[in-house]
């Protein structure tokens, strides 16, 4: 019974978007304020809707209701708990309902929210957002419907993919939906924004705290499925140029520059076309993600299944979703005139130059996920593109940006620059030259492009703070008084850029230095890793809740003294009848010790592939920092001038 109501409560909300998306547009053009006032309930309404679908679905999955055909495919009676509820979400139908639920629930935010806001506006956004989630109730329901039940119910279910069976992954959709979702707010604002041929600073200060939103998410949500496939997927790295890693990749670069572009309309109300074309691809691009992962376009290991029907629909929802915007940003963006009364050397210049070079790591990125498509299309040839190409193509392009990091905070609105821009030109060339020339003497064997990376690391941390430190004067009283001064974007940002420091040294750190050993090994042999001792001990048979496994047991040694036991699995899940490889993994802030186990048995020996990762664990708390400094700019308190005032053309930057 609960389960009909579900289904119930999900044709619903599918009717009151339908509703949300034409009746508040009638009202609008008629004056008939009964049907805009519409807009904020029956958005609210819709909300509680979805929720009492979604909480029908997780209830059939808790209970291991397998009449549901959706919890017989993908749950089993002796999963644990956690995994009987990420079992909603990881399958085609549960995590389509998950996008919706967050659809709704960020319009219900706004229905409930959004004080001082043009009430045209809002009510033109909720009806935006409304299409944009009436089209995909419709697939849902149409052709993907979760409540779907077996006329008869088999004893136990087939189980959730082993590899998703995992607290990182059970985090991972929910957070990166959030960030896709959190950009359908800022589509839905650009096309309210349009339609009502209105877009300005007070416009763009209302849509900020959503693309924030929706950047520290993807960010999240990023280094969430980065960090899954590092100690789950057993292959040692953390980023594989994988086309569903590409695929949430773009959307991350678009809103990167979204976020940058709505800073120029709030502070000083010029950009404003090219900030309602990003908000537009941006979204855009989080479609054509969810098109990968559901059509079976393209193979990975992250996608749900290959089903024409369905890559069709969202097809569809895509085309319209881009297509219909361009025609209205065509027609209305000549209009949105901006101005331009500042010089090369200025804020906006350097904010200019930040989206140009994020907007062309997306065309990168772009081309190398779906060139080998195209050409396997036209000429029946395949090819794979991989790290080569995005090395020699994105990689520069990201250490351009990386460079203008340090000099963007100092640069003044309209023309010229700040005092500390000499201090942090020098700062940053000094530690520029000192890390690079340092560490490459101290290494030795370092190429070209591993000492550009170390000078690009050396200058931006030495830039950030000498920033800080012109700003904070720590060796001076008052200090505090100063601290509590600036804006909380002031933080935000230092924040943020502190994040990218951190994780290039992991980045660097690991790619740099990483030390792999491959070998066969038997029971008391000994190995050197980079200067430590791995003694294999020998494989013994243990029993988890649902799979068994097989578990290597090895002694890290440094010289005489015992470090850790780690112990590498091969877990075979019975209800699944799959195998899937756990890494042992010693974190250290120095670096990881990771050890994988392969085939092989106690005669002829075991298969061990043993690294030694320098600083990789700070990719992910760059990443960390990287979300907070998002977070601490969107929602911290500003203490700054109302947006109707004009910027100051050589105060501190609002950033």
């Amino acid at each position: 019974m609960i389960t009909e109501l579900g289904h119930f409560a999900l044709i619903m909300a599918f009717v009151m978007s339908v509703a949300v998306s034409v009746l508040p547009f009638i009202g609008l053009r008629r004056g008939t304020s009964p049907f805009a006032a519409l807009a904020a309930p029956a958005t609210l309404a819709m909300m509680m809707a979805v929720c009492a679908a979604f909480a029908a679905l997780l209830h059939a999955f808790i209970t291991s209701d397998f009449s549901v055909a959706l919890v017989a495919s993908h749950s089993h009676s002796t999963k644990p708990l956690i995994y009987k509820i990420s079992g909603t979400w990881g399958n085609h139908e549960g995590s389509l309902l998950l996008w919706i639920l967050i659809l709704a629930l960020f319009g219900g935010a706004l229905a409930a929210g959004g004080r001082g806001m043009d009430a045209g506006l809002k009510v033109r956004t909720l009806a935006v957002q409304a299409m944009v989630t009436a089209g995909f109730l419709a697939f849902c329901l149409f052709t993907s419907n979760p409540f779907e039940r077996l006329e008869s119910a088999p004893l136990d279910g087939r189980g959730l993919n082993p590899i998703l069976q995992d607290p990182g992954l059970a985090l991972h959709p929910p957070t990166l939906y959030i960030g896709y979702v959190g950009l359908s707010m800022a589509f839905a604002f650009a096309v309210a924004g349009l339609i009502e041929g209105r877009i300005d600073r007070d416009w763009a200060r209302h849509v900020r705290p959503w693309v924030s939103a929706a950047w520290c998410a993807l960010t999240a949500g990023i280094a969430l499925g980065s960090w899954w496939a590092y100690y789950e997927l057993g292959w040692g790295g953390w980023w594989f140029w994988d086309p569903v890693e590409n695929a949430s990749l773009m959307p991350w670069l678009a809103a990167t520059a979204l976020l940058h572009s709505t800073i120029v309309v709030e502070q000083r109300g010029t950009l404003k076309s090219w900030t309602v074309l990003l908000a537009i691809l941006a979204f855009s691009l989080s479609l054509v993600g969810t098109f990968i992962v559901r059509s079976g376009l393209l193979t990975s290991v992250h996608s749900f299944a290959s089903d024409p029907a369905r890559g069709v629909f969202i097809l569809g929802i895509l085309l319209a979703a881009v297509g219909v915007p361009l025609m209205l940003f065509a027609l209305r963006g000549p209009q949105l005139a901006s101005r331009g009364d500042f010089d090369v050397l200025s804020r906006e210049s350097g904010l200019i130059l930040n989206n140009f070079l994020l907007t062309a790591a997306t065309v990168v990125v772009l081309v190398g996920t779906f060139y080998p498509l195209a050409l396997e299309m036209v000429s029946g040839a395949r090819i794979t593109v991989g790290p080569p190409y995005f090395d020699a193509t994105f990689n520069p392009i990201m250490g351009a940006l990386v460079a203008a990091m340090a000099f963007g905070p100092v640069m003044a609105w309209r023309r010229g620059t700040l005092p500390s821009t000499r201090l942090v030109a020098i700062a940053a060339a000094v530690g520029a030259l000192l890390l690079a020339a340092g560490v490459g003497i101290a290494a030795g064997g370092i190429g070209v492009a591993g000492l550009a990376g170390l000078a690009l690391l050396g200058w931006l941390a030495l830039g950030i703070t000498a920033d800080i430190s012109h700003r904070l004067k720590p060796w001076k009283d008052g200090l505090a008084r100063r601290a509590t001064a600036l804006p909380a974007p002031v933080w935000g940002m230092w924040t943020a850029h502190a994040g990218m420091v951190v994780f290039l040294i992991g980045a660097l750190g690991n790619g740099l230095f990483q030390t792999e050993v491959v070998v066969r090994a038997t029971p008391g042999q000994a190995i050197d890793v980079a200067g430590k001792t791995m003694i294999f001990r020998g494989v013994e048979k243990r029993q988890g809740p649902n799979y068994v496994t097989e578990t290597a047991i090895l002694e890290l040694r440094d010289g005489t003294d015992i470090l850790a036991f780690m112990t590498p699995e091969k877990r075979f899940y019975n209800a699944e009848r799959q195998t899937t490889t756990e890494a042992a993994i010693r974190p250290r802030l120095s670096g990881d010790d990771y050890a994988v186990l392969g085939d092989g048995d106690a005669t002829a020996g075991y298969t061990l592939r043993l690294y030694r990762k320098p600083f990789v664990s700070w990719i992910w708390g760059g990443a960390a920092l990287m979300a907070i400094g998002g977070g601490i700019a969107a929602f911290g308190r500003r203490q700054r001038k109302a947006v109707t005032q004009p910027a100051g053309a050589t105060g501190a930057p609002a950033e």
